[in-house]
């Protein structure tokens, strides 16, 4: 007898699988264990596996289908067996219910609106209903020139035209408004830059729903530090000059920017834990371990791989860590376990420039970390001279349900003096 494969469930947020890619074909032969079918999921791209040995007698969707977990994509039976009938299940749109909040207050009613006011027209001094005023001479010399009178204003009596107002006038001349009345309709520029219109991928939709829950349910505070980023900079020219150019077997590796500041970030935790909170509703769970997650931009979207327990891991750990995090996020080959379960963010644009910015709270953390970039500015040293320093901002979004001000600026604090003096990290 036949047996359906459904869509499976492949992160706890997921209500719906796109199909990108069929690994076996109608009529191949399948065994347990093997991989079927792609999946793009609301975080990654995932391997559907088949349980069962026979032969893949039927797909039930095509490539780009957006299929509700549980629902069927493919069945596996005897060669020339009939596939059952099996309804496509198409995505439910689900409308979460928002936590316990106060009942929004009433928009205020719309005034009425104003009357409109159509401005009277201006008749020119020139006219008295539908009759020129202007001399005689006026008016031989105007027809004798071809010139419409009415595109005129005269410089006589009660803005009478006179012999000088027609002589000084150009025949055909026209009003703006009738130049306007008459010229021809805009013509559209010419493009110059490529019009899209991007379909919402599920990891788009993913990454909008949690982001717009997180403004609206979590009160952001920000707070921002500078930090002395010389000594950070000078440990980490010591360290790759050491260890980049020695092969893999004798230690050799690179460090980067974000490895050091994962480190120190999770570090800091050590001497202010209270950052390491969530909320749980009716509870605040301060956590035993960082679990600490950080922003890798891929071509569709953000995700946020998560490395375990962090303040028990060395730098070179941590380093090796992220690496092998970071490529797996650009193939979309992050499993599920690897993207949940954090209990504090690290977000860094300093790559690309940016020197100070806020990030959104990563449901549920009580805090993200902004990096930004080292900037070379004038500074004032410990002996009051004007100096050319390397200055880091780091911002931190809170969330005030968890945490308080004074928590972020001490655990900020903590950070500081931990990238100052970067050595510590390496005991």
């Amino acid at each position: 007898m036949a047996t359906l494969i459904d869509m499976p469930k492949l992160s706890d947020t997921m209500t719906v699988g796109t199909l990108v890619k069929w690994l076996k074909n109608e009529g191949d032969p399948v065994a347990s264990g093997d991989m079927i079918a792609e999946v793009e999921t609301d975080k990654a791209t995932m391997e559907v596996e088949c349980f069962d040995d026979g032969v893949l007698i039927k797909q039930y969707c095509g490539v780009g289908d957006e299929v509700a977990v549980g629902g069927a994509i493919a069945a596996v039976g005897e060669a020339g067996e009939e596939a059952p009938a099996a309804e496509k299940s198409t995505p439910a749109v689900v409308t979460p219910e928002p936590e316990a909040a106060e009942a929004p207050t009433p928009a205020p009613a719309a005034p009425e609106p104003a009357p409109e006011i159509v401005p009277t027209p201006v008749i020119p001094a020139t006219t008295t209903g539908s009759r020129i005023k202007a001399s005689p001479l006026a008016k031989k010399i105007a027809a004798e020139k071809g010139i419409d009178l009415a595109t005129i204003h005269g410089s006589g009596p009660s803005g009478r035209i006179v012999k000088a107002d027609v002589e000084n006038a150009q025949p055909g001349a026209a009003t703006p408004a009738a130049a306007q009345a008459t010229s021809p309709d805009p013509v559209e520029p010419a493009a110059t830059l490529e019009a899209l219109e991007i379909p919402v991928s599920n990891m788009r939709k993913s990454i909008g729903k949690a982001l717009v829950a997180s403004k609206t349910q979590a009160p952001h505070f920000y707070l921002q530090i500078e930090v002395n980023g010389a000594p950070l900079a000078a440990l980490r020219k010591e360290l790759n000059s050491k260890l980049a150019n020695l092969p893999p077997e004798h230690g050799g590796t690179k460090f980067s920017v974000n490895d050091l500041t994962l480190k120190a970030a999770a570090e800091a935790v050590r001497r202010v834990p209270a950052i390491n909170r969530s909320w749980e509703g009716d509870s605040i769970k301060q956590h035993p371990n960082v679990h600490l997650a950080f922003g890798v931009a891929i071509d569709d979207g953000l995700v946020t791989p998560v490395i375990r327990a962090a303040e028990t891991k060395g730098l070179r750990e941590i380093g090796a860590e992220a690496k092998v995090l970071i490529k797996k996020a650009r193939s979309k080959k992050l499993a599920p376990n690897e993207m949940s379960g954090s209990t504090l963010t690290v977000t860094n644009l300093g790559m690309f420039g940016i020197s100070d910015f806020y990030g959104i709270i990563n449901p549920n953390n009580a805090a993200i970390l902004s990096i930004g970039a080292t900037i070379k500015k004038p500074v004032v040293n410990e002996n009051d001279e004007i100096v050319v320093g390397q200055v880091m901002k780091i911002g931190l979004s809170g969330d005030h349900r968890t945490i308080d001000g004074a928590v972020g600026a001490k655990y900020l604090q903590a950070l500081k003096e931990i990238l100052e003096s970067p050595s510590i990290m390496l005991v």
